[in-house]
């Protein structure tokens, strides 16, 4: 009888609470010290995911700059030719930066450090020059036609000088997470490069430059090509103490031949990401961009944890599945989906109370956007709720499946944005987004259920934690 009332107040909610506030600073350095491999990729999740709490505190301080000092107008051109940067520039790598991550932990597992060492600098120089080629087309051609209006013109001659670069540090991302070093992969893109055009946006209106679309993006030349340079010579550093500065040796067929479903996993994820942006900036007039680009990206910070975990684990799915440990993977797997869908929830439901003051700081007509933002959080959250389902087919050779669901959902955001955007605007854009997203999410579920056995929806794991 004693022993059955000792163990009811053991097991009571209190001791339980007291228990956990017992063991948690002990649990949170021993994931610091990365002891084991689930260690490792916990440290590399909350690595990741300070980086991107620190990059939207910075982007938002940034962009908030922008909007006060150039008007919604001029805001608006800005987002649409930087929106082109991002898709241009993160195609320009031909999925290489995605690839790396499941060949080099694979050739260091295997002892190939010369074919690691050849795949670090081949997609380096590959991505570079085929970004250098689109930016030469797009001088070239927006010189010969003339396909934009007037004011977009100039904007758009000088955002196509950032591809380069901003290709560079889109690989080395990529390069960065397959070593499993989060801080070099996340902190120049994510951190600096925003900082950087902060600090030069700062300095244009200190010296009465005119706050325009052109001076802003000059500034983000100026930050990517700085970022771009300082994230090479310090992973340069890195790479040769772990790796040595030996013989490279290099594999382009096959590199290339697993790169191209990436590739179009990419573009798949681009069109998702950024046709909702360009179809609205066909339609309607910049300032409407300029209100749904701030609604959509405040919104997309949940997204923060999806891409925290999957860039964490990425590398750890590939190391665990070159060892043909099936039984840990599939244990590490639905593991992530927690780590994915909860925090998720959590921020979700902090960016919807906190989203009109949000938008507000955007500028007092930024708040008309709230409605995007309530229309948006159903498709993040259901892709949340599947945790990183894409980043396991990647890394598993499932990259040819991944690559038609991507493209599933990539078609399927286009097409209902240009149906839905004419009728309903904004709020037809966030509607196709989020169709889409839920879509694939779901279809990316079954087919890892299917093909590998693994189940990562959140309802079939919320009590197998």
């Amino acid at each position: 009888m004693a022993q059955s009332t000792t163990d009811t107040l053991r097991a009571s909610p209190i001791n339980r609470i007291k228990n956990v506030i017992r063991v948690f600073p002990a649990q949170i350095l021993t994931i610091l010290r990365g002891e084991t491999d689930r260690h490792r990729a916990q440290r590399d999740a909350m690595t990741a995911f300070s980086v991107r709490c620190a990059s939207a505190a910075l982007m938002y301080l940034s962009q908030i700059a922008l909007a006060r000092w150039m008007g919604s107008y001029e805001y608006g051109i800005y987002v649409f030719v930087w929106t082109w940067v991002m898709v241009l520039g993160g195609l320009a790598d031909l999925g290489l930066g995605v690839a790396t991550i499941r060949f080099i932990p694979g050739y260091r597992e295997t002892g190939e450090t010369d074919l690691a060492r050849g795949v670090v600098r081949g997609s380096r120089w590959l991505s570079v020059g085929v970004a250098t080629l689109i930016m030469l087309a797009g001088l070239a051609g927006l010189y010969l036609f003339e396909p934009l209006d007037s004011h977009y013109m100039v904007p758009a001659y000088l955002a196509l000088v950032c591809i380069p670069l901003y290709t560079l540090t889109w690989v080395q991302d990529g390069i960065g997470k397959a070593f499993a070093w989060m801080g070099l992969s996340l902190v120049p893109p994510y951190v600096l490069r925003p900082a950087l055009l902060l600090a030069a946006m700062v300095a244009a209106h200190e010296a009465a430059l005119p706050m325009d679309a052109n001076t802003a993006v000059a500034a983000a030349i100026v930050a990517t090509w700085i970022t771009g340079v300082v994230q090479t010579v310090l992973m340069d550093r890195r790479i040769k103490a772990t790796i040595g500065a030996g013989v490279r040796r290099y594999n382009f067929p096959l590199w290339l031949k697993v790169s191209w479903p990436l590739l179009v996993i990419n573009a798949s994820e681009f069109a998702l990401q950024s046709a909702d942006v360009l179809i609205v900036s066909h339609y309607m007039n910049p300032t409407d961009v300029a209100i749904y680009f701030a609604a959509a990206k405040t919104m997309s910070l949940i997204l923060f944890v999806h891409y925290a975990v999957g860039s964490s684990v990425a590398n750890q799915f590939a190391a665990l599945y070159a060892r043909g440990d099936h039984s840990e993977l599939d244990r590490f797997a639905r593991e992530a989906s927690h780590w994915t869908f909860w925090p998720s929830l959590a921020a979700g439901v902090v960016l919807l109370a906190m989203g009109m003051p949000l938008l507000w700081l955007f500028g007092p007509q930024f708040t008309s956007g709230y409605p995007v933002m309530l229309i948006l959080i159903i498709g993040f959250l259901f892709r949340s709720a599947m945790g990183p389902a894409e980043f396991l087919l990647n890394m598993l050779g499932k990259q040819k499946i991944s690559a038609a669901v991507q493209v599933t959902m990539a078609v399927l955001t286009i097409v209902l944005n240009l149906i839905l955007v004419p009728l309903y605007g904004l709020i037809g854009a966030a509607t196709a987004t989020s169709i889409a997203l839920a879509t694939g999410a779901l279809l990316n579920s079954i087919v890892v259920s299917r093909s590998l056995g693994i189940e990562v929806a959140i309802w079939r794991n919320i009590f197998r934690h």
